[in-house]
């Protein structure tokens, strides 16, 4: 379908605005070169932009419209009233370089959060920097990577099942790890004997989406953990759809160590668009030292950020990361 831009419905004296001429004083002391004799925009009455732009949000299919499956990326619909609060001027207008005794309230909303997360994960630590569920995928495969380090070990390998996210092995190779896949069985399952024949002392990890992309709880998930941390291995959970189990079980009880949570997609931040996107890691307690720095510290009433983590990642995030979202 061919759809007119709104420059091509343009035509010469249809804006019928008219502008009193600006009676003040000009800046005088800009470049001649700078100034613009006219702006490119389209010369179109108010009805034909109104109707344009109309006709084009029709033709659109969005969450409003009805049911949005997109893989494992299933869009949900936001209560309007909590997108209104997103856009209070006292959030839109806070300057990132506030100190901390005037930002007090967005350092605690932002303390509160990662203490819900922590309830329902069951993870001792989040951080709120990553800007994408991959970006969390990234910097939970720094933090594996920091942690073997710490212990003086060389492991080179990740494990990943077939079903997995593309964004899966494209973080272990950023990382400078080797990606191994694990086949999957048909009934969707991880392939436990072909798990097992895999699993050795270069395995450094397991990355693990539950439920998968097909929508299938693995049924080996307890025996995948147990076999990972007799190996001395990290699992890595894939929160891509903790929509299925939020509220109903926690990851870290079911054996994971680290985990990513997609903010806009389990929970009430905007999704689509191409993004900002917000995708929090929760790491269990011997892997808190290594999360990239600042995380937030609550002292009685005061709230601050904390970057006295000689262990830490670093940053991998200006400022708190993507705030608004």
């Amino acid at each position: 379908m061919n759809t007119e831009l709104i420059f091509e419905k343009s035509t010469p004296g249809q804006n019928h605005y008219r502008i009193p001429e600006w009676q003040g004083e000009s800046c005088g002391n800009i470049p001649e070169k700078f100034i613009r004799k006219e702006i490119n925009l389209p010369d179109c009455s108010e009805p034909e932009v109104v109707r344009h732009y109309n006709n084009l949000s029709r033709m659109n299919f969005g969450v409003d419209n009805g049911m949005y499956p997109l893989g494992s990326c299933t869009m949900k619909y936001n209560p309007k009233i909590n997108e209104r609060i997103a856009r209070s001027k006292c959030f839109s207008t806070l300057h990132p370089l506030t100190g901390s005794d005037c930002a007090r309230g967005a350092l605690r909303i932002m303390y509160e959060l990662t203490e819900y997360l922590c309830r329902i994960t069951g993870f001792s630590g989040f951080t709120l920097a990553p800007a994408a569920g991959s970006h969390g995928e990234l910097t939970g495969v720094m933090v594996i990577k920091k942690y073997f380090e710490s212990r003086g070990e060389t492991r080179n390998t990740i494990l990943i099942p077939d079903s997995a996210h593309g964004t899966n092995p494209a973080s272990v190779a950023m990382c400078g790890f080797k990606v191994l896949e694990v086949p999957s069985t048909a009934e969707g399952d991880v392939d436990f004997d072909k798990f097992t024949e895999l699993l050795d002392g270069d395995v450094a990890a397991m990355m693990l989406t539950s439920p998968n992309t097909l929508g299938l709880f693995d049924r080996n998930l307890l025996k995948i953990a147990d076999a990972l941390h007799k190996n001395g291995s990290l699992f890595y959970g894939d929160g891509a759809n903790l929509n299925a189990t939020v509220g109903r079980a926690r990851f870290h009880d079911m054996g994971f160590d680290l985990m990513h949570i997609n903010l806009h997609k389990t929970f009430s931040t905007p999704h689509g668009g191409g993004g900002p996107g917000s995708g929090p890691l929760g790491v269990a307690d011997h892997l808190v030292k290594f999360l990239p720095v600042p995380l937030i510290k609550k002292d009685g009433e005061s709230y601050s950020p904390v970057y006295d983590m000689p262990d830490s990642i670093g940053r991998i995030h200006s400022f708190q990361g993507n705030f608004a979202i």
